[in-house]
């Protein structure tokens, strides 16, 4: 038998902080063998991304160390070698793509340059040799009209756009590993089923190896030869894709397998009230040019839209990023000018100034998408929740604040002794649930709930959706659903609007636009979201 490319032999990591020592991967072995893909999945905290992290020696060093173990890569100890020998195997032999292109790549150098940089300082080419290259390379991995985004900045990029840089980035150099971190965790299903199929495509067109880290199994079927299933620094199984779908052996591989969004909503009532309805909501942002800076056209981010959402009623807006989701959701917050007629609880609101608007805030509540960038770090979870309260609620004594945050605490599955922790503390599943306390201690009538699930563990997406639909049932909420992930508006959505440029695609009852989409672009969106699901059944069937 050939040697493996890559061979981790009983690696440990530990950190050590304020005199403790944790340990964050506990004896782990794998090996990678040369054109083969490994995918190592676990939940959050289970130690894939320290692990991948490792083989670069990417992590901090201290608090970081590594107490035992080998890292072989083509036979050499990559835990040994020094720094000046690590750059001669970073982004030559062995290159890595990170969970968010947005903070990996620099913001104040055009795309082109980032590239051009990698190419000049590990091959030496001239600024014409590594334009011509960057150009290659953007074609290859699919990039549109390649020659007219060589200058733009990478906040001018969609998430996909910006997900395949970095991977003509880590290609430049043609490696013999690729490490790949989460990569499609942020982005639409239509977008993620390109990027895993591009990878594919790239791994075997140049006969390289991937470690691929992620969380999602579904993804793992699409993608791996091999799985190493990882929790609390162990990994507890491991073998060929296949086997480990059809005859998971470990509890926590069949949990991982079982772990999504279960259930449907109850039946919508059609008598029920009304707490928020647009029409014809139009928002659209005026693009200037010239010296006068005059408005030659609008870019129209909504553009015509009708919605009502019921008492006790989930209304889900679907599409893939840019298509207007979010933008309409702000809008029916009033969070940004639109035009059209919004109501709210049987009042006109779409003309109302910032301060007529203040006194509603309580009824009309939002929890976005990143609990981490959306709750401040500088105040314990109690201060989060109470704030609200000190707005809308001044007269209440301290006292009993605290037993409000408390007793919201508890409805989120939340223990209120933690209540004096800060959000840091706190997993992205918790801080998800701390951000939905924040909104539920108000008694809002309507949550607009952006992407809540999107970031989050495949188990913590099912347990999440659970608890907004017991809130939901418990105080009759209006729920405005925006994602991009089709299984969990299935599972909480009565309806389901379908948009795409600004427009609706399509809109009905849930059950009938998954079971019998009208259009085109629901068929793709869904296929795409279900094509894994599907291919997961016919494994466990086999």
């Amino acid at each position: 038998m050939t040697a493996p490319l890559l061979s981790v032999r009983d690696l440990s990591v530990t950190f050590t902080q304020g005199g403790r020592t944790t340990t964050a991967v506990d004896r782990i072995s794998f090996d990678i063998a040369k054109g083969e893909t490994v995918a190592l999945v676990g939940e959050s905290g289970s130690g894939k991304s320290v692990s991948a992290l490792s083989v670069l020696k990417l992590l901090p060093y201290p608090p970081a160390a590594h107490p035992g173990g080998q890292i072989l890569f083509q036979g050499d100890d990559l835990l040994v070698k020094d720094e000046q020998a690590l750059r001669k195997v970073r982004g030559n032999k062995i290159t890595m793509i990170f969970q968010e292109p947005m903070t990996s790549l620099n913001p104040l150098h055009t795309i082109e340059q980032q590239i051009v940089e990698v190419l000049s300082l590990h091959q030496g080419m001239g600024d014409r040799q590594a334009r011509a290259r960057t150009l290659e390379l953007f074609h290859e991995v699919g990039i549109r009209d390649p020659e007219k985004r060589l200058g733009a900045y990478p906040h001018q990029l969609s998430g996909g756009q910006r997900q395949r840089v970095m991977i003509a980035m880590a290609l430049a150099n043609e490696p013999e590993l690729l490490i790949a971190d989460e990569p499609t965790t942020a982005l639409d299903v239509t977008v993620q089923a390109q990027i895993l199929e591009l990878l594919a495509q790239l791994k075997q067109k140049n006969g390289m190896s991937m470690l691929f880290i992620t969380h999602d199994l579904g993804i793992v079927r699409k993608i791996a030869d091999r799985v190493c299933v990882m929790t609390k620094g162990k990994i507890v199984e491991t073998g060929p894709t296949a086997e480990i779908f059809a005859n998971p052996q470990h509890d926590y591989t069949r949990h991982l397998l079982a772990a999504e969004p279960k259930g449907r909503p109850p039946a919508a009532d059609a008598d029920a009230k009304t707490v928020m309805a647009g029409k014809d909501v139009k928002v659209w942002f005026p693009i200037k040019e010239g010296f006068f800076r005059r408005t030659v056209d609008h870019v129209k981010a909504v553009d015509g839209i009708d919605v009502t959402v019921r008492a006790g009623q989930t209304v889900g807006v679907v599409g893939e990023s840019g298509s207007g989701k979010t933008t309409l959701g702000l809008a029916l917050c009033r969070m940004i000018s639109s035009q059209g007629r919004i109501r709210f609880q049987e009042r006109d609101i779409d003309a109302m100034t910032f301060a007529e608007m203040r006194p509603l805030r309580r009824e009309l509540q939002i929890v976005f998408q990143d609990p981490f960038g959306s709750l401040s770090p500088r105040m314990s979870v109690a201060e989060i929740i109470a704030e609200g309260l000190l707005i809308h609620e001044p007269g209440l004594s301290a006292d009993a604040r605290d037993e409000r945050v408390v007793a919201v605490l508890k409805e989120v599955g939340l223990d209120a002794e933690t209540r004096f922790r800060y959000p840091h503390e706190f997993s992205g599943g918790q801080r998800q649930r701390i951000a939905i306390a924040r909104a539920m201690v108000l008694n809002p009538k309507f949550v607009m709930l952006d992407e809540p699930t999107s970031a989050l563990d495949m188990s913590v997406q099912a347990q999440v959706v659970d608890l907004l639909r017991a809130l939901q049932a418990k105080h009759d909420l209006a729920y405005l659903f925006i994602s991009h992930d089709l299984k969990v508006v299935r599972a909480l959505a009565n309806e389901v609007i379908v948009m795409r440029n600004g427009r609706v695609v399509e809109h009905g009852p849930a059950s009938q636009l998954f079971e019998r989409p009208q259009t085109d672009y629901t068929r793709a969106l869904i296929s795409a979201a279900f094509r894994i699901e599907t291919a997961k059944a016919d494994v466990v069937s086999e």
